[in-house]
C-alpha cells in the first residue's frame, strides 16, 4: 500500500505578485524551489496562512534570488501579495519507504522571502 507523504515544506513565504490574467500556477524563486528539493512543475497544497484558504497547484520557477512568490491565474484568487503562505509537496511512498521516511525537508524563509 501506498502513503502519501508531505516530502517537503517551504514556510514563512510571503507572495509577491497575484496575476489573473495568466494560464496558472504558483512562480516560486528557483534558489527556494532548489532548497526544498521541490521540483519546477511539480503539483503542490498553498495554505494561505494569512487567509486561511487551502489550494493545489504546480510550481514555476521565478529568478533564483528574486524572493518571488506569485500566485497566476485563478490561483491568484486565493491569496494577495503580503499573505502569508506555506507550500507542501508531497510523494507517494511504499511501506518499506515510510519505515525510512524521518521527516519532510523544511525551508524556513528569512525576511524578504531569502534563504536562511
Amino acid at each position: 500500500m501506498l502513503k502519501r507523504m508531505c516530502t517537503a515544506k517551504i514556510a514563512n513565504a510571503y507572495i509577491t505578485k497575484a496575476e489573473l490574467h495568466y494560464e496558472g500556477s504558483c512562480g516560486i524563486d528557483a534558489g527556494v524551489l532548489e532548497a526544498s528539493g521541490i521540483l519546477p512543475y511539480e503539483m503542490v497544497l498553498i495554505a494561505n496562512v494569512t487567509n486561511g484558504r487551502r489550494f493545489e497547484t504546480y510550481t514555476i520557477p521565478e529568478p533564483a534570488g528574486s524572493g518571488a512568490f506569485c500566485l497566476y491565474g485563478g490561483a491568484a484568487h486565493m491569496g494577495a501579495p503580503g499573505d502569508e503562505i506555506i507550500i507542501m509537496a508531497y510523494g507517494y511512498l511504499n511501506e518499506g519507504e515510510v519505515a525510512k521516511f524521518k521527516a519532510p525537508k523544511v525551508v524556513r524563509l528569512a525576511a524578504k522571502n531569502k534563504l536562511p
